[in-house]
């Protein structure tokens, strides 16, 4: 629950103004507030969509019914495209879209679907922080070891952070991550580090290393973190940006890595009134402190940690001013293997 106690004060102030006043409560009494999810149900995005689904209305003035409408296809373009084109502007229909979506255009795809800058951005409900590791019985025991001698990993596939975050890595930094493609996914990875077929994997998060009990037992070599910033309780480990040799190469690595702090975003279709996002940006910010969804999520083991729409709108608007220059070197980095997930 990384920083969700530190946002509480601004969040309560932040439902507490004007913008969430009588208007909001006479338009949202009785209504129903639909999340559209680009995957199917039981999948992170949808888990996380139907806990907030439980929790939101009630910080919403009016406390509307909130419900959930999986729409996959696509990768989660089709809800995507549904969200930018048919949504309501209202305020009643709002997304939870593929973490890889705000970027996918500049990499040449959805960009006929879609404008990630008009979307109206309401947060995530988690930044995550990635690491790529080594089994402990590797001599790869640090990131620039990989420099210098080749680390074998399993990969999930073409489009798969397990494939493109390492690819990245060996186009931008020099890296010597050989990539063994084809495991089922993260868990059939793991198994065969422990079995001794790879020695390493390009793309784990910090939080399953930490819940299976991997780091404690210092059965890895964590060698970088993926993100755009480090994970707080692990401030030792680079920061894959910080090895950038050149500003073009750090701006390209943003590029790529973008989709760690995006997460699992929400978001709302454009031309919604400026007031009504303002009220589920409050909400949502309001809903990620609440302790019932922070006890529930703790339950199911569902990480949270507030990044507010305005860091998103940030971000996305800082990531669309990249000259085509960065843009070229982080699309020939990734191989054009950066997909909808």
């Amino acid at each position: 629950m990384r920083n969700a106690l530190a946002g509480l004060s601004w969040a309560v102030a932040f439902v507490a103004s004007p913008i969430c006043g009588a208007g909001a409560q006479e338009f949202f009494s009785g209504r129903t507030i639909t999340i559209v999810v680009g995957s199917s149900a039981a999948g992170s995005y949808d888990l996380a969509a139907r806990l907030l689904a439980r929790h939101m209305g009630r910080h919403i003035p009016g406390a509307p019914a909130i419900i959930v409408r999986n729409m996959p296809g696509g990768g989660g373009l089709t809800a995507a495209a549904y969200l930018y084109h048919r949504a309501a502007r209202d305020g009643t229909e709002i997304g939870a879209l593929s973490r890889t979506l705000p970027i996918l255009p500049l990499f040449g795809e959805g960009r006929d679907l879609f404008d990630p800058l008009k979307f109206g951005w309401i947060g995530s409900t988690v930044n995550v922080v990635g690491a790529a590791v080594s089994w402990r019985s590797s001599p790869v025991k640090t990131i620039y070891d990989v420099m210098q001698r080749e680390l074998i990993i399993g990969g999930t596939g073409p489009g798969s952070q397990a494939n493109v975050y390492p690819s990245a890595m060996n186009h931008i930094l020099g890296a010597r991550f050989r990539i063994v493609s084809g495991y089922p996914g993260s868990a059939e990875v793991i198994m065969a580090m422990e079995r001794g077929e790879v020695e390493g994997f390009g793309s784990w998060s910090w939080s399953a290393m930490e819940k299976g009990g991997y780091l404690k037992a210092q059965k890895l070599n964590v060698l970088v973190q993926l993100g755009l910033k480090k994970h707080p309780d692990h401030m030792d480990v680079p920061l894959v940006l910080d090895l950038a040799t050149s500003k073009m190469d750090r701006d390209a690595l943003e590029l790529i890595f973008a989709p760690q702090t995006f997460a699992r975003p929400i978001a709302a279709p454009p031309g919604i009134p400026i007031a009504t996002l303002e009220t589920l940006r409050a909400a949502f910010a309001a809903s990620l402190v609440d302790p019932e969804l922070l006890e529930e999520a703790d339950r199911l083991k569902i990480e949270i940690e507030l990044v507010s729409g305005v860091e998103l709108e940030r971000l996305i608007q800082r990531l669309y001013s990249a000259s085509s220059d960065v843009i070229q070197r982080a699309s020939q980095a990734v191989g054009g293997a950066l997909k909808a997930d």
